[in-house]
């Protein structure tokens, strides 16, 4: 698919303005090149959808966007990469490569606390999540549980009973200075009764 120059010339102002970004130093870094990221990666998604495959959003990302995960009461809009690697989740959520929702398994996105996953804190049980992956198939749950986990003593993995659910996963406490700490603050989410039959979105992604 071929973009008018106007188009090449926007995404090459994006890509000039987070090269830019990398040279920022301290904290405003990290949020700096979410916020570009995210615009590089909607564009991206766009052309998944469009073609039914994967798109990187720059010439050397190792990931591609996979899902687009929503809040709708809180306004937040997220779309999410493959895989949680590092790299990954500096520019966006990523999604778990052992739990992808694929064959009824669970889906598991994990993001940092400070940028896209900031969010989280505000979720309560009985909210909706809207998740849509490249196919265009969008499932919706609700948040049923929301608690902290030591990961020095338990291991994070979906719950045994119930398949097709949802969990979110983000470092804590929100506002420490401390990173890579022990702790990880998880929603976990069910398939709301309205959605048990995935349908496919028409909307334009």
């Amino acid at each position: 698919m071929t973009l008018p120059n106007k188009q090449w010339r926007r995404v090459l102002l994006m890509l000039v303005l987070l090269l830019a970004a990398w040279q920022l130093a301290g904290a405003g870094w990290i949020h700096a090149k979410a916020m570009l990221a995210q615009h590089l990666l909607a564009r991206a998604w766009e052309h998944t959808r469009e073609e039914g495959v994967p798109h990187k959003p720059w010439p050397w990302a190792d990931t591609w966007p996979a899902a687009r995960l929503q809040a709708p009461a809180l306004g937040a809009d997220y779309h999410v990469l493959a895989g949680t690697s590092g790299q990954a989740l500096a520019f966006g959520p990523g999604l778990h490569e052992a739990f992808d929702g694929s064959a009824e398994r669970w889906t598991v996105i994990a993001g940092h606390r400070d940028t896209h996953f900031r969010f989280l804190q505000a979720l309560q049980p009985g909210m909706t999540l809207r998740l849509e992956d490249i196919a265009g198939r969008v499932r919706h749950f609700r948040v049923v549980a929301i608690r902290v986990v030591d990961s020095r003593v338990e291991t994070l993995q979906p719950p045994a009973s119930g398949a097709d659910g949802l969990l979110l996963v983000t470092c804590y406490p929100f506002d420490s200075w401390q990173t890579n700490g022990p702790l990880r603050y998880v929603v976990e989410a069910q398939p709301s009764p309205a959605a048990r039959r995935p349908v496919r979105d028409s909307g334009d992604g």
